[in-house]
């Protein structure tokens, strides 16, 4: 894995809230990565979420149709875990947000079929169950991701005008593809960035980044390999998002979300 970074690359993030990091694995490690994917999207079936978590099953309605999704496959993988848990990961994303540590919240694969219908405009940590500025996700690409087959779209410095609302509504609550911009209409006017990408590049965005995808309109498919982290200290904030029913029971508003075998520790800075 390619995890260093420059000075302008962070700047450039800080700035847009979205950078397009370009080769980030060799040809050896995307087959790994591959590999392991498809195995854990085989072993899940319809089942979402690998492990302990929320029962979420695969259905047939829109949102299914959008891509194949499935969470946390790290729990069950030891390649997904040995690449996305890696601390040069952790400490390349924390350079980006310039935080001391970070935890993983969850990984995803995001995989859009033949003909699969558009990602909407969205942000994510909102609904999330941690509120933070600095949350930050990596999208790898499996296969190249084109214009033609779904490739992400950014919309630069959204991150910005997001966090300047005390509590963001949710935004792209709706799968209409536009709907974020109601409740945020000074996004309107803002150019996305477009990302195409190679299989093997990688690109990341903060938790507060507008962004989307669009539909894929070729009979290949678009698979991908993301992972969301939150700063290490984030606490519980109210909402089940991915968790089990069993971990919402024992936790309160503002317990911290440390648990190792939920969201473990991925890179934190020493202390002197």
């Amino acid at each position: 894995m390619k995890t260093s970074i420059s000075q302008k690359q962070i700047d450039k993030y800080r700035r847009d809230g979205a950078l397009i990091l370009g080769e980030f694995l060799t040809a050896n490690e995307l087959e790994n990565v591959r590999r392991a994917v498809t195995t854990s999207v085989e072993q899940m079936g319809k089942q979402k979420v690998a492990g302990e978590g929320k029962d979420m099953v695969e259905g047939d309605d829109y949102y299914d149709r959008i891509f194949v999704q499935r969470l946390n496959l790290w729990r069950i993988d030891d390649t997904i875990r040995k690449y996305f848990l890696s601390s040069a990961i952790g400490e390349m994303l924390c350079k980006l947000e310039g935080i001391d540590g970070l935890r993983v919240w969850h990984d995803q694969t995001l995989q859009k079929q033949p003909w699969a219908n558009p990602t909407n405009w969205h942000v994510d940590d909102p609904s999330w169950s941690f509120t933070s500025n600095h949350a930050i996700s990596i999208w790898v690409a499996l296969d190249d991701a084109t214009i033609q087959n779904g490739c992400m779209y950014y919309l630069p410095g959204s991150h910005n005008i997001i966090s300047k609302y005390e509590d963001p509504p949710k935004g792209g609550g709706t799968l209409d593809i536009s709907s974020i911009f109601e409740p945020f209409p000074e996004l309107r006017e803002i150019n996305p960035i477009v990302a195409p990408m190679k299989a093997g590049m990688a690109a990341v965005h903060n938790g507060l980044t507008v962004h989307a995808a669009g539909p894929n309109m070729s009979p290949g498919w678009r698979r991908a390999m993301t992972c969301a982290y939150m700063p290490d200290g984030s606490t519980f904030n109210g909402i089940q998002n991915i968790l089990s029913d069993k971990t919402i029971a024992r936790l309160n508003i503002g317990d911290s979300l440390d648990d190792e075998s939920q969201n473990p520790l991925v890179w934190s800075r020493p202390t002197a």
